[in-house]
């Protein structure tokens, strides 16, 4: 399938019968047969199933029934997103034949939608990692390098749409999972407001901290996914009641008097060079067409990896206790001598991966009597800090109580380097945690974030030309502003070549 080719383009085409469904779904489980043996995007793949509701969907075309904005697109879910046929397996040994029997929300409403989904893809282990070299099932490469990673936890939906499988994949954001591999890929990730998408079917990581988010080729088609999967879901008591605004109309109208806020935590001895000459240059692209930048402070912003790895093992330690073996996953070998506790221990030892050992340990240590205090509770009061910081920025005042210019959005780095090489990281946990130095902080305070791309890095004699991408930040349940402030961007990025 031509990576030229995004969501819109497809549904108007179908919509106006110069190809059909059926077509362009065997045209993308072709490059995905071709490909996926390389990159390990796909854990599994549902050809017969994908063929049949295509053919479903050109048969009603036919009828002149109504299809769908989505009508014949085909799509990826990350397998973490629950689907009542095939595999939910969220890269762990201990659900490798896991089958759930429901389908998750979000997935329905892009099914409803008219899409084809042609399978589930890797991902870091229950989405604890930044890299998708942590799946029972092996690494996921980077399509622009295959020695890099794409980055992670949705590291298996940024590559399917990167090598042009598919113009949408699913993915889960917790602490920048959508956006880092987006900007790893060269693609568009948005995270929306937390509760403004269904965690309904959504295996969890971080309850307070998860969201369901698209990866895609443009912003409009990052708006119109968000469209059809945002709104109030009854499965999921966190989900707003606020309308789900338009944000297709005036997406490509620019902002009026636009303030963006360039944070000076952005900047640093830390950041890939062709990172921060990305910032620059949008910085002038946004004043050349009107927009006023500013600098701000988040001055709260270095203690987020600290907060955000306390908050999110804790939640994890709560979430994956279910995974024993007995109520969930695969089951040890039991002993005539084992108890229960045995069973359970070696269930676990035996289906969960190190990282996600890991992250259960230290977020059950964080929740222990007489630890509770100094961790966990420190954690959610440096998270109110965060919050307050961007409150500030939106608001047009300052943690000192004077006055600035309220930002309609905040420009920074998605990530502090590019792609990186594959193991380059994994003896290290603490670097890998550093890759997400720039997006945790927005999990915490819930907001909405997109990452677009910025440029390329200059090609070496040992490494080829790497994306590299920018992110953006809103105030909460304001993505129509964010929506446009990014398309206005992406627009004048490629407006240069």
């Amino acid at each position: 399938m031509p990576k030229s080719l995004t969501i819109t383009s497809i549904a108007f085409s179908i919509g106006r019968r110069e190809t059909s469904a059926e077509a362009l779904t065997h045209a993308s489980l072709s490059t995905l047969s071709s490909l996926n043996p390389t990159l390990n995007a796909f854990l599994d793949t549902f050809a017969d199933s994908a063929l049949e509701q295509a053919r479903a969907l050109d048969a009603r075309l036919a009828a002149g029934q109504a299809t769908g904005p989505l009508a014949g697109v085909p799509i990826a879910l990350k397998d973490n997103i629950c689907l009542a046929h095939g595999r939910t397996t969220c890269a762990s040994r201990l659900l490798e034949d896991y089958r759930s029997p429901f389908t998750a929300t979000a997935a329905q409403r892009l099914i409803d939608a008219g899409a084809v989904v042609i399978g589930k893809t890797n991902m870091d282990e229950f989405g604890m990692g930044s890299s998708t070299e942590l799946s029972a099932f092996g690494p996921t490469l980077n399509p622009h390098d295959h020695t890099r990673v794409p980055g992670g936890s949705s590291g298996g939906s940024a590559a399917a749409v990167a090598a042009g499988i598919v113009p949408l994949g699913m993915g889960s954001d917790t602490g920048g999972s959508v956006r880092q591999p987006a900007a790893f890929c060269g693609c568009v990730g948005l995270k929306p407001t937390y509760g403004r998408v269904s965690r309904h079917g959504l295996v969890a990581y971080a309850s307070s901290l998860d969201q369901i988010g698209p990866i895609t080729r443009s912003v409009a088609d990052a708006a119109l996914a968000f469209q059809i999967i945002a709104g109030q879901d009854d499965h999921d008591s966190t989900t707003s009641a606020r309308p789900v605004p338009d944000c297709l109309t005036h997406l490509n109208t620019p902002v009026p008097n636009l303030v963006i806020g360039v944070p000076a935590e952005a900047r640093g001895p830390g950041i890939h060079p062709a990172i921060a000459a990305a910032l620059d240059n949008a910085i002038r692209l946004y004043t050349s067409r009107g927009a006023r930048v500013i600098d701000i402070t988040l001055p709260h912003a270095p203690h987020a990896i600290a907060a955000y790895y306390l908050v999110a093992c804790a939640e994890a330690s709560s979430n994956l206790a279910r995974f024993d073996g007995v109520r969930y996953g695969r089951r040890a070998a039991r002993s005539a001598q084992d108890d229960l506790f045995d069973l359970y221990a070696r269930s676990r030892s035996e289906g969960l991966g190190p990282e996600v050992q890991r992250r259960i340990m230290l977020g059950t240590y964080a929740l222990s009597s007489g630890y509770y205090d100094a961790y966990y509770a420190a954690a959610m009061k440096a998270r109110r800090l965060i919050k307050q910081d961007f409150d500030h920025a939106f608001a047009g005042t300052t943690p000192t109580g004077s006055t600035q210019p309220a930002c309609h959005a905040i420009l920074m780095p998605t990530t502090p380097s590019p792609a990186f090489k594959l193991g380059e990281k994994l003896a290290d946990p603490l670097a890998l945690y550093l890759e997400d130095i720039f997006t945790v902080s927005i999990n915490l305070a819930g907001l909405p974030a997109i990452s677009i791309p910025a440029g390329l890095t200059p090609p070496t004699p040992t490494a080829p030309s790497l994306p590299v991408g920018l992110q953006l930040i809103a105030a909460p349940f304001d993505e129509p502003t964010l929506l446009r402030a990014a398309r206005t961007l992406e627009a004048a990025i490629k407006t240069l070549g």
